[in-house]
């Protein structure tokens, strides 16, 4: 991959992503944090890239204007935790404390420690869920792996093992819980027919209210920087 800039007010940077089967330039912005990613077939130019961002200039900021303001979380930030809304404060000691929607945290290096502390959380939910979803099923998963992901939730490979955004600790409970059950369905059915939906209806129940949150509210979780 290769960034370069798109001039302007303010400047957007750009990805190329070059691809052997790429026939043509293809533009995305990312829904989730922005980034603007052209990829381009082997053997065009960086420029003739440039100059096809600068042609869908008007569109690219349309769609960026759309993006939620970042959040760089510190002392003093307000983030959601489990979907609701906590205010960081500076605690005593190194050990982070969650308690009546404050999050008491050393002022060193805050952020940092917000993200580890956030990250084991989520990785204790989404065990939690996978193996009691996975149980329903009579089926079982090799690992967990959490990411922070910019194009999915989850995923579930063929080898079984399992893959989440920690982000979703942010979100309320039933929309972890619905990804997971949408991961963990993927052990029985590797696609998204009918047959797969029947699966997490049948091991999560009405899916259409977590689903629907995802649609319009995921875009936010990607708001919070860390670092």
């Amino acid at each position: 991959m290769t960034d370069l800039n798109l001039p302007g007010d303010p400047i957007i940077p750009l990805v190329l992503r070059r691809s052997a089967r790429a026939r043509r330039i293809s533009l995305r912005v990312s829904s989730l944090d922005g980034r603007v990613t052209l990829t381009i077939p082997e053997g065009v130019a960086d420029q003739v890239a440039v100059d096809f961002a600068a042609q869908k200039e008007v569109w690219i900021r349309k769609h960026l204007q759309k993006q939620p303001d970042a959040v760089q979380v510190g002392i003093g930030t307000v983030l959601p935790i489990d979907g609701v809304r906590h205010e960081v404060k500076q605690g005593q000691g190194r050990t982070v404390f969650c308690a009546d929607g404050v999050l008491h945290v050393s002022a060193r290096n805050s952020g940092i420690v917000i993200e580890r502390y956030l990250k084991e959380l989520a990785r204790e939910r989404l065990v939690g869920a996978s193996d009691l979803y996975a149980a329903r099923l009579g089926q079982s998963y090799s690992r967990i792996t959490l990411r922070d992901t910019r194009s999915r939730w989850g995923s579930c490979s063929s080898q079984k093992a399992l893959m989440y955004s920690w982000r979703l600790i942010l979100a309320p409970p039933q929309v972890l819980r619905y990804v997971a059950a949408h991961e963990v369905a993927h052990l029985v059915e590797m696609n998204h027919s009918a047959a797969f939906w029947n699966k997490v209806s049948e091991i999560f129940g009405d899916y259409a209210p977590p689903r629907k949150w995802l649609r319009l509210h995921g875009a936010e979780l990607h708001r919070y920087r860390f670092r």
